[in-house]
């Protein structure tokens, strides 16, 4: 069996790509309501209300005949409901992956230019620079969020839900 780096991690699904997800198997003429229903269940206050919002969603969505988007909807929302657990100063930053893709985009950018590498060094070696230059940069020293919140967060656990 093999090794989990991190096992106690907690995985986020960004949210963004989940609804895509769910759009990818809803008619173009509801994807303006089924969004508003997706963004109800991601705008309330704890974990539990988000759940029982995201049953009350299952269910109109099977009303509307929306079978497969309630499936979608019911298999993957716990995913995108881990950043609950975390304080909620937190969850706009954490409830997507944007600086993670942000960070791809910038270095895609740069191997396009290059086109094809010699071998898999000169690749890593310019996705390297990339990096430490990123890091190095105002983007990279820039605050993301304030990790104060999170020496708070043991005894705010129970909020959650």
């Amino acid at each position: 069996m093999p090794t989990v780096p991190f096992p106690e991690a907690k995985y986020q699904r960004c949210t963004v790509h989940f609804y895509r997800n769910v759009f990818s198997v809803t008619p173009r003429s509801k994807v303006k309501l089924v969004a508003k229903m997706l963004k109800a269940i991601h705008a309330q206050e704890s974990k539990k209300a988000a759940r029982e919002k995201t049953k009350a969603v299952v269910e109109q969505l099977r009303s509307m005949k929306l079978k497969e988007a309630a499936r979608k909807v019911e298999d993957g929302i716990e995913e995108t409901l881990t950043y609950c657990d975390f304080p909620s100063e937190h969850w706009t930053r954490i409830r997507t992956n944007n600086v993670i893709e942000r960070l791809n985009r910038e270095i895609r950018r740069r191997t396009r230019v290059v086109g094809s590498f010699p071998d898999g060094n000169s690749a890593l070696m310019l996705v390297c620079a990339r990096l430490r230059h990123v890091a190095g940069t105002q983007w990279g020293n820039k605050k993301y969020m304030n990790m104060k919140h999170l020496e708070a967060a043991p005894e705010d656990a129970s909020i959650a839900g």
